[in-house]
């Protein structure tokens, strides 16, 4: 987003600097495909002394964490019934899940539904009660992306026909490294587009005042339920892909 700038000195050596000068105060400079703000930063006096400039720096991450959301769905003719049956499969699925990996400290119960399930005569009337239907789902976060397919097959398979699959999204949690890797590389683009402006307007950059940043970090990725149909015995095939780790600084340099 370009940011209107303005660049004031007392005086101004030749056409050249003026020329700058003008362009500068007309609007932003552009700097490849971003719009690099710049802005003086004034004495008490009122005189320029230094130059405000934004860096950015940006590193691709590999996800390294699943979370699956999934569940179970039981339908019989008492509560009681439908609630037994439900907590068995949900056991069993628990285990399944212990037994690919999973730790017990990454499984948490998200849910539990009791809802009366209805027959609907086709030449109308009134709803017959047929039973009660039992939803239990649960969050597993699965740390190991390359057995995570592995894990979702075996937990379906062990809750078999009453098994639920709601999604699954993707996120990159060791984010350290990249962020170290990000801020780098913004400070350098800050001083390397102030250097640039100093020389261009025909003074020397001095020393670093003061700097801030923003950080970037990806969301989820998610994939919703339609992305989990076709689930079956072997395991589900799980592409990473890749998320940005961004970091923007704003630098204030003193003109030499």
């Amino acid at each position: 987003m370009a940011t209107n700038t303005t660049l004031r000195y007392a005086t101004l050596a030749a056409l050249g600097t003026l020329a700058l000068a003008a362009a500068v105060t007309a609007g932003a400079v552009l700097s490849g495909n971003r719009a690099a703000a710049i802005a003086p930063t004034t004495t008490t006096a009122g005189q320029p002394a230094g130059i405000t400039v934004t860096g950015t720096g940006t590193v691709e991450g590999t996800p390294d964490t699943l979370r699956l959301d999934m569940g179970v769905e039981v339908t019989e003719a008492s509560v009681a019934e439908a609630l037994d049956r439900a907590n068995a499969v949900a056991t069993r699925l628990h285990e399944a899940l212990e037994k690919a990996g999973v730790e017990k400290d990454d499984l948490q119960t998200t849910g539990l539904t009791i809802n009366p399930t209805y027959d609907y005569p086709a030449s109308g009337g009134s709803p017959v009660l047929r039973g009660y239907t039992v939803s239990e789902s649960v969050s597993a976060t699965l740390r190991d992306i390359d057995e995570a397919g592995a894990a979702i097959s075996a937990a379906v398979s062990a809750g078999g026909d009453n098994a639920r699959v709601h999604g699954i999204s993707l996120a990159l949690e060791g984010t350290g490294p990249l962020l170290t890797d990000a801020r780098t590389r913004a400070v350098e683009d800050a001083r390397a587009k102030a250097e640039a402006y100093a020389k261009a307007v025909g003074r020397d950059l001095g020393t670093l005042v003061s700097i801030t940043e923003q950080v970037s970090t990806p969301s989820p990725i998610a994939y919703g339920r339609e992305s989990m149909d076709a689930v079956a015995s072997s395991a589900v095939p799980i592409e990473p892909g890749s998320q940005d780790v961004g970091v923007t600084v704003t630098a204030v340099y003193a003109f030499g």
